[in-house]
């Protein structure tokens, strides 16, 4: 008998040496799905990439799709993810989260959303100790909307009208604009609603917006990617922007309260890593949020405009 157990407790530690050992020879397949190219979303992959490379080094492959701000583009991709059992997807933005979410309800692999503004509205759940309570976690580039409100009335006093200029095929796009407009409401502010559907319709809609005193536009991924357009709509008209990211900013705005979404990016690979190789369960795992917020102003706009900017904004590099 001490003999059988001697041997069954050699054949439990080997396979417990063994067990280890692969853990230790685990390289982790991740894939990125990003739904369109702009420079604020590349903050955020990038963020993402460069935290699990420092955690993870080699023992993480991670493959990078773009889905060109397509809705079946995303579907494919996320499908694909699914199919080649990667062991967790990071979606950056919403339709890209949307895509994975809905490919993954038979297959619930780990997915962490970045660049979301508000995860319920996106999904259509509610949070529970601010977690899904399904496959997803992820953080959040919600930047304060009164203190957006407030860098309207800071710059403007004077304004009167406010036209609100946003995608309305992009759910957050829709939270950000309804709850700003409270905000501006309560500060005496008139908001008038100018919304397109693509890119199509987004230069004749922003022109229309150029009756208002200042436009407003929240932190939308259609604008993001043609904010050329909208500078040579609203710059000759000499109405000013504030953005709801630096991106937009930097392209056709005046100022903005902005994140860092490298910063987001790389949380996101932090929970990424505590999934992976802590076992964390991501239904449980609250949402992440943005620790600080700046003020930042487009200099050469500024200046075409003839806006003068308060010493504690820093400028747009």
């Amino acid at each position: 008998m001490k003999k059988w157990l001697s041997v069954l407790l050699a054949a439990v530690m080997a396979l417990g040496v063994y067990a280890c050992a692969a853990a230790e020879d685990k390289v982790y397949q991740v894939g990125i799905l990003q739904q369109l190219q702009h420079p604020a979303l590349d903050l955020a992959t990038q963020g993402f990439k460069d935290a699990l490379t420092e955690l993870l080094g080699d023992k993480v492959v991670i493959e990078e799709q773009n889905g060109s701000n397509d809705q079946n583009n995303c579907n494919i991709i996320a499908t694909n993810f699914v199919t080649a059992g990667k062991d967790l997807i990071m979606a950056n933005a919403t339709t890209a989260l949307q895509a994975c979410v809905n490919s993954t309800v038979n297959n619930p692999i780990p997915v962490l959303g970045t660049s979301i503004t508000n995860y319920e509205t996106a999904l259509d759940i509610e949070l529970t100790d601010g977690a899904t309570g399904i496959n997803v976690s992820g953080t959040s580039d919600l930047a304060p909307l009164d203190g957006q409100a407030a860098m309207v009335k800071e710059l403007f006093p004077d304004a009167k009208t406010v036209g609100l200029l946003y995608c309305s095929a992009e759910p957050n796009s829709v939270f950000q604009v309804v709850n700003v407009r409270k905000y501006l409401e309560d500060m005496g502010y008139t908001c008038k609603d100018y919304s397109f559907t693509d890119s199509n319709d987004l230069p004749s809609v922003a022109q229309l917006a150029t009756e208002c005193d200042v436009i407003y536009i929240p932190t939308d991924n259609t604008a993001a990617n043609n904010t050329e357009a909208i500078a040579n709509v609203v710059l000759p008209a000499k109405v000013p922007v504030i953005a709801g990211e630096e991106g937009i900013c930097a392209g056709c705005g005046v100022a903005t309260l902005t994140i860092s979404y490298y910063d987001i990016g790389y949380e996101t690979g932090r929970m990424a890593y505590e999934i992976l190789v802590n076992g964390a369960d991501v239904g449980t795992m609250a949402v992440r949020y943005a620790p600080q917020f700046s003020k930042k102003y487009n200099a050469a706009n500024a200046a075409e405009l003839g806006v003068t900017i308060p010493a504690d904004y820093a400028p747009i590099e």
